[in-house]
């Protein structure tokens, strides 16, 4: 059989997986994160997508497309930009978006906190709780569905809470928690 007739298939050409949700859970999402994504959909569209049609365009016009690395590569990050955009769309659309300056002021530990607390060798981190598809560790952003987030929700400033990690159990003290306040842009990252 013709190799030309054989589909080829990479793994990096498999649907882009979103991170699972919660049987039954919402995907939350704070009004940054849902701009930070949105913004990122449309340059993919109205910027990126149309300037690689174009190489792509140039690319085929130019004859043998076996051996043209413009036409191959420009192909193949289309299929990225296309995978990208299809994705970041179905998030979009299951997105709620939920406004941690509702809880400004408060002391309990809500969706879009920032929380401080110690660990039992009293080490103090620094978290801010937000959405699946928002989670920075780098930034001290975590998911709502992580552990460390689970075990904090709904406590309050004081608050002795359990985590269970794979290295045992160990508890941990919350020492503070705060909101971003009506108008700031983002919430206070540590």
């Amino acid at each position: 059989m013709s190799k030309a007739f054989t589909r080829e298939t990479d793994a990096e050409d498999d649907e882009e997986a979103p991170p699972a949700l919660p049987a039954g859970g919402r995907n939350y999402i704070t009004p940054q994160g849902y701009a930070r994504l949105r913004a990122e959909l449309l340059q993919l569209i109205d910027d990126e997508r149309p300037k690689v049609v174009e190489v792509v365009h140039w690319a085929a016009s130019n004859g043998d497309r076996s051996e043209n690395g413009d036409y191959l590569y420009g192909k193949k990050r289309l299929r990225e930009i296309d995978r990208r955009i299809r994705f970041l769309t179905k998030r979009l659309e299951i997105a709620e978006v939920a406004d941690p300056t509702l809880h400004h002021g408060h002391g309990q530990v809500f969706f879009g906190a920032t929380v401080t607390y110690a660990e039992a060798s009293g080490d103090e981190r620094t978290i801010t709780i937000v959405g699946i598809d928002e989670a920075d560790s780098l930034k001290g952003q975590v998911s709502w569905i992580s552990p460390i987030a689970r075990a904090l929700l709904k406590a309050q400033e004081g608050d002795v809470v359990r985590l269970v990690t794979p290295a045992g159990a160990q508890e941990i003290e919350v020492i503070e928690v705060r909101y971003p306040a009506p108008g700031e842009a983002s919430a206070p990252v540590a």
